[in-house]
């Protein structure tokens, strides 16, 4: 089968290999639709790990079932999540799913950028979500971006008499705005420096985008009746971002890390101010079952309509530009590739 094979963001390379082998609890998937994350061409957060097939927003086609599988059958249409967490631990048990061990530790084999992936014992029973006949294989590619912004925004008690300030506004952050969007969410400011993505946040149901190179914090006040932002959600994962974020939280408000600064950058919290302001600093990672399962409800009853925001469709050996298109986050959104194409 082919797969793609990610050594840097400028080489990624169509090569073969045996397509798995699955056991009795398994099950072998044919891959139709796989979407290239933000975090896909983090090269910190990536390269060390270089060779690797990436690819974890995918969906696709039951092609074989192990003996023991019961709930799956040939030819269900499917999304899985590659990562799940045990759901016995202390950390599943007091809701921090994504903190648990075994969701680290769990994957598929060996990416979503591939034909044909072996899910596990473990992803089978936990993290195989079937697709209803009305949600696209495409649209199957959002089922866990989409989760992971549901678990961000109930992490942070978003509701909807709050002013929301997303800062950046690629994908992750136009999820977000489409999700408190169908939340009735008050306001909801976007803050980037592209104009591309800034128009893309108006489209998307943003009341107000603010290019991130002006005063944010005279604007929002402009704009906020003299407050700034109750709940600023990071979705870029730049240092002026970061450092933007602690300027315009309001009091008594929360700032939530959905992306987060390379490793070896570091920046002063004024935790002094937070404290007298009662300033809460929150992160977010991934999606639990659950998080899944409220995702695919959402798309199926068209609450969010993730199908909008794909700017590019490409054939698998056109990975490459792909990733290219995602690196330099200018005039692309939503990038899909198609392994069996």
């Amino acid at each position: 089968m082919k797969v793609a094979v990610y050594y840097n963001n400028k080489d990624v390379r169509i090569e073969e290999r045996p397509v798995p082998a699955i056991s009795d609890g398994e099950i072998l998937v044919k891959v139709i639709a796989s979407g290239i994350c933000g975090s896909d061409v983090m090269e910190w957060y990536r390269i060390k790990k270089a060779p690797l097939v990436l690819g974890h927003e995918f969906s696709g086609v039951i092609e074989k079932t192990g003996k023991n599988v019961k709930n799956f059958k040939i030819g269900d249409r499917v999304m899985v999540s590659h990562h799940v967490p045990c759901m016995k631990c202390h950390y599943c048990l007091n809701n921090h799913h994504t903190a648990c061990e075994t969701l680290h530790k769990t994957n598929i084999e060996p990416g979503g950028f591939s034909e044909y992936i072996r899910v596990p014992k473990i992803n089978v029973e936990l993290g195989t979500f079937k697709l209803p006949d009305d949600i696209s294989f495409e649209e199957g590619t959002f089922v866990e971006p989409v989760g992971t912004t549901i678990r961000a925004q109930r992490l942070a008690n978003l509701n909807n008499n709050q002013t929301l300030l997303v800062i950046g506004s690629g994908i992750s952050g136009l999820m977000h705005i489409k999700l408190a969007k169908s939340k009735g969410v008050k306001k909801i400011i976007a803050a980037d420096i592209n104009e591309y993505r800034l128009n893309a946040a108006k489209k998307f149901g943003a009341d107000f985008a603010l290019d991130a190179n002006q005063d944010l914090i005279e604007k929002i006040k402009e704009i906020n009746e003299e407050r700034l932002a109750d709940l600023v959600i990071v979705c870029a994962g730049a240092m002026p971002a970061a450092k933007q974020a602690f300027q315009c939280v309001d009091k008594g408000g929360t700032i939530m890390f959905f992306a987060v600064p390379k490793p070896d950058e570091h920046f002063e919290i004024p935790i002094n101010d937070f404290w007298r302001n009662e300033i809460k600093i929150m992160t977010s990672y991934g999606a639990a079952p659950d998080d899944l399962k409220e995702s695919l409800e959402l798309i199926k009853n068209k609450k969010i309509n993730v199908a909008d925001m794909i700017t590019h469709r490409l054939k698998f050996d056109e990975i490459q530009k792909g990733f290219q298109l995602v690196a330099e986050a200018k005039d692309s959104l939503k990038v899909i590739v198609y392994p069996n194409k």
